[in-house]
């Protein structure tokens, strides 16, 4: 793509600030803004601090979502001892904290202070495909970091198109979306569809896949996750297809002992698709389950990964 490019779709995602959002109903969240800009600024060391404080009360318990985040790990790790699990989700709630304490950083800082505390390994994996003005899908799992690599990625002229569920503050939901967007690239609202994702990157945005979220039983496939089964969505070999793209894997995580965003992007996934959508699926999770091998605790354990079951019972309800 160009620097001349025209990012603005009246169909993509995009919310507008408005003089509601000065009303007393958001006086709160304007507060807690303005608290947050010294911690979001602050060394990453205290606000790794304050994040171990926080993730040894809150491993203690065992509801809501740290529930969900025990539950998952025990069923993904069933080889691992209480006290290995115990050990992955306190450093999990840890780079949760520091991470998001640090969130507001992305966009009170410049765009050279953001390059120079993030690193990406592998760019070659990707680029390769880019300089020959080739579509590319990036293959994402749900880490904490998640928006890291898309919006690294757009400040070296690499712009994304991805989905977005918005927010129920929908003044947070605002300043998000601009922070997303803030170097180039396109949203949509899961509502319009997959064509207009199909789209965009056939004119040359890379396509953010996250496909690791439970998206009911009538999307999904049952296929193996970790020691675990999984619904999953079976279509990735069909979206390669439709979009002429090479698949490329690529993980956004938070390094809380050196306060750097690391990028990884990998080779070219190369066995999807395969003519089976079920062996597909199972290859997919394969992929993230080795992005995730090296350090599970970045991923975001607290999602509802497993709430569809073949015996169509949640396992999260009542906890």
């Amino acid at each position: 793509m160009t620097d001349t490019r025209n990012d603005y779709d009246p169909t993509a995602y995009n919310p507008e600030f408005g003089r509601h959002y000065l009303a007393p109903k958001h006086w709160g969240t304007w507060l807690a803004i303005l608290l947050g800009i010294p911690l979001a600024l602050s060394p990453n060391r205290f606000r790794v601090w304050i994040a171990k404080k926080a993730a040894t009360y809150l491993v203690k318990k065992r509801r809501g979502s740290i529930y969900k985040a025990w539950y998952n790990l025990s069923i993904c790790f069933p080889e691992k001892s209480d006290a290995e699990r115990n050990a992955i989700l306190h450093r999990c709630l840890t780079i949760a904290g520091a991470y998001l304490l640090g969130f507001a950083s992305l966009s009170l800082r410049s765009r050279r202070w953001f390059q120079r505390n993030s690193v990406i390994h592998g760019i070659e994996n990707l680029t390769q495909y880019t300089d020959n003005d080739e579509k590319v899908i990036l293959l994402v799992p749900h880490t904490w970091a998640i928006d890291i690599g898309a919006i690294l990625l757009a400040s070296h002229g690499l712009p994304v198109v991805g989905f977005t569920n918005a927010q129920r503050n929908p003044l947070l939901d605002y300043l998000m979306h601009r922070q997303r967007v803030q170097y180039g690239g396109r949203i949509y609202d899961r509502s319009a569809g997959i064509k207009a994702f199909i789209k965009a990157i056939r004119q040359g945005y890379l396509g953010y896949y996250l496909p690791d979220q439970d998206h009911g039983p009538d999307n999904s496939v049952f296929v193996d996750f970790f020691a675990t089964t999984k619904a999953t969505l079976p279509g990735l070999g069909k979206l390669k297809k439709l979009c002429r793209a090479h698949v490329v894997p690529i993980t956004s995580t938070y390094n809380i002992e050196t306060g750097q965003y690391e990028v990884r992007i990998l080779p070219a996934v190369t066995d999807i698709p395969s003519g089976d959508e079920t062996q597909d699926a199972r290859r997919m999770n394969q992929y993230i389950e080795e992005m995730l091998a090296d350090d599970p605790a970045q991923y975001m354990w607290i999602l509802k990964l497993f709430k569809t079951q073949p015996d169509g019972k949640d396992p999260y309800i009542g906890h």
